[in-house]
């Protein structure tokens, strides 16, 4: 670690920065998810990340930040360093339970506040057909898609294909993903733009080596062999899978192509057993008819035989 941040990405860092300091974290809420005008987010309070499922033989889940209004929307933010197809799932589910969550028994159904789960993702993989890089999910009309839910609001984030002229419009959103993207272990200087905004300023000095404990670096240091090792594990199950699918798929083939070998040499030999039994059955009946002396030109119309390989039947 040769520079002078840590990486934010990592989960110690994430959480210090978007879990420990409220302007910092409504200053990125409001930034990135979609708000209708003039509902923008004035205060936040933190709240527990373990999300406890009202039956108990089900598995408790940890978010890294959750936040909400003073009596109003609530708020998710998760970031992810490595695809995989459960990722999605998980945020579903984390939503769900913070639905459900906001309500003792007997309460009145109107009190359920929204829920917003913003998720940040450090890899490729959620989207591959398009080079979009902020996807919004909504509870839609799927007739008319102007007409939603109020209830459960989706952002997932891909910072791998992030690029700052995709939302110039939109610069509090482009200054909090550049200091999500750009700043890491090697960061000597941080970039001139970050350093002269209030929030991604504060941001950074939260983020200095300086200001961590040998035993917070270790961890850290620990958290960063775990995410390799996991793309490792993630990597080898694709390459295992590949290679299985490949060997199956030749098998199947081989087998495939055997089947139709067989089926075609059934067939033609079959066709021609009949072409030869045809052909007997024909030389027969030429024989005979030429013995009655029946008339060439008749018997080769009779038969199908021509003049010649009847004329041949004579020599044999």
């Amino acid at each position: 670690m040769k520079g002078k941040y840590l990486n934010p990405k990592a989960d110690l860092t994430f959480k210090k920065v978007f879990g420990e300091h409220e302007q910092l974290t409504l200053s990125l809420l409001n930034a990135l998810l979609p708000l209708d005008e003039g509902k923008q987010i004035e205060h936040l309070e933190f709240i527990p990340t373990e999300l406890v499922p009202e039956n108990p033989m089900k598995k408790n889940s940890v978010v890294d930040v959750r936040c909400h209004e003073t009596g109003g929307r609530e708020f998710i933010v998760e970031m992810q360093l490595n695809w995989n197809n459960e990722f999605k799932n998980r945020v579903i589910l984390n939503a769900a339970k913070a639905v459900v969550k906001q309500l003792d028994k007997g309460e009145d159904y109107t009190l359920i506040k929204p829920v917003y789960s913003l998720n940040f993702i450090n890899d490729l993989g959620f989207d591959t057909e398009t080079d979009r890089f902020y996807h919004d999910y909504a509870l839609v009309d799927v007739a008319d898609t102007d007409r939603h839910l109020e209830g459960l609001r989706f952002v997932f984030v891909e910072l791998k294909k992030f690029k700052p002229q995709s939302i110039m419009e939109r610069k509090m959103a482009v200054l909090w993903l550049r200091f999500l993207t750009e700043i890491d272990e090697h960061t000597a200087e941080a970039p001139a733009e970050l350093l002269e905004n209030p929030d991604t300023s504060r941001a950074l000095h939260i983020l200095e080596k300086s200001a961590y404990t040998e035993a917070q670096l270790y961890t850290y240091e620990q958290f960063w062999y775990a995410v390799v090792n996991e793309r490792v594990l993630i990597e080898g199950g694709y390459k295992k899978g590949r290679a299985e699918g490949l060997q199956q798929g030749i098998q199947q083939g081989l087998q495939q192509g055997i089947q139709q070998g067989l089926q075609q040499g059934l067939q033609q030999g079959l066709q021609q057993g009949e072409q030869l039994g045809g052909q007997k059955k024909a030389v027969a009946i030429a024989r005979s008819l030429k013995a009655k002396g029946i008339p060439i030109d008749i018997i080769s119309e009779s038969t199908g035989l021509t003049v010649e390989e009847i004329a041949q039947l004579e020599k044999q």
